[in-house]
């Protein structure tokens, strides 16, 4: 989630990511990494060795974002193998190294005007996925999560005054679920998190990866990319291949709730733990707190309190 320049707090580290980058034994000889700039979350770096381009990613476990990076790496290894992303070339505890494509990371307007593609690339990564993830199954659940960063919040005396009052929200939003099959999500699906070669579709960035149902991916991709609802109705349609039933629109427009509501609580926590060079947790957070009470004001709205 949110790639980019970071340092953690909690572990600084005295070599320079320079000096950690040409210690890692891949390369001919000396590199010159160039910084990956633009993220909130991990450390990146581009790197050019016998006419190869890597990305060289840093990130250690963020427990408090439920960021595991041995699952991280188990993800990005079966997504490689089932055609999904890059190639992993090397992981050691703090660094994944992948291959370098060439193209272009979309924005909000690219999601829009590549609905089908990205649909359909999702659908395949929902259904095809589970056959090549191993070990220990992660269930995502972004209520549970919800749930937790304000736990989290609390316990480090960070909670903001209306903190009750959005997990009062969130109750009502996950009220609003309607059953539907397991999948494996992304759970993580910012528009840049799409890149596009010219050819073809990669999914990268996989910290939250894990077993789901659809409706969390399916709300992020038009939440992220500021879908109307006609836009959200086209969606649901694309990916379930029927038109949706007035129950999957209440739930998938109060999943959008509930994804803007977890990057809001997202940036609380980051403030915390981590310490990305300019980057402006508290600015992230009131951006996602006006984008979740003005989408809760049109949930409410079309579908009523509860």
């Amino acid at each position: 989630m949110k790639t980019g320049m970071t340092a953690e707090k909690r572990t600084p580290d005295k070599k320079t990511p320079a000096e950690r980058i040409n210690a890692l034994p891949l390369w001919s000889g000396p590199v010159e990494p160039q910084p990956l700039t633009g993220g909130l979350s991990n450390e990146s770096f581009t790197v050019e060795d016998r006419g190869e381009k890597y990305v060289v990613r840093f990130g250690h476990d963020f427990p408090f974002h439920h960021v595991l990076r041995e699952r991280e790496i188990m993800v990005a290894r079966a997504a490689y193998e089932a055609g999904f992303t890059p190639q992993l070339v090397h992981a050691e505890p703090g660094v994944m190294v992948s291959r370098f494509i060439e193209g272009r990371t979309y924005g909000p307007g690219d999601v829009k005007a590549n609905i089908g593609r990205i649909v359909a690339t999702v659908r395949r990564f929902h259904t095809e996925m589970p056959r090549h993830v191993s070990g220990p199954g992660f269930m995502f659940w972004v209520f549970h999560v919800l749930r937790d960063y304000a736990r989290t919040l609390k316990e480090a005396g960070a909670a903001p005054p209306r903190l009750a009052e959005l997990l009062s929200a969130a109750e009502e939003l996950e009220a609003a679920q309607t059953p539907l099959p397991i999948v494996f999500g992304h759970n993580d699906l910012l528009p840049a998190n799409f890149l596009d070669d010219g050819e073809r579709l990669w999914l990268i960035d996989f910290e939250y990866a894990g077993f789901a149902t659809a409706m969390f991916d399916l709300a992020g991709i038009a939440a992220n990319a500021g879908f109307s609802d006609e836009e959200s109705a086209a969606l649901l349609t694309d990916y379930f291949g029927t038109s949706p039933s007035p129950e999957i629109l209440k739930c998938h427009a109060a999943m959008q709730c509930a994804a803007l509501l977890r990057e809001a609580l997202w940036g609380m926590v980051s403030a915390i733990y981590l310490a990305a060079p300019g980057a402006d947790y508290e600015a992230y957070v009131d951006d996602n707190l006006r984008a979740f009470d003005a989408a809760f004001e049109t949930f409410r709205h079309r579908f009523g309190k509860a």
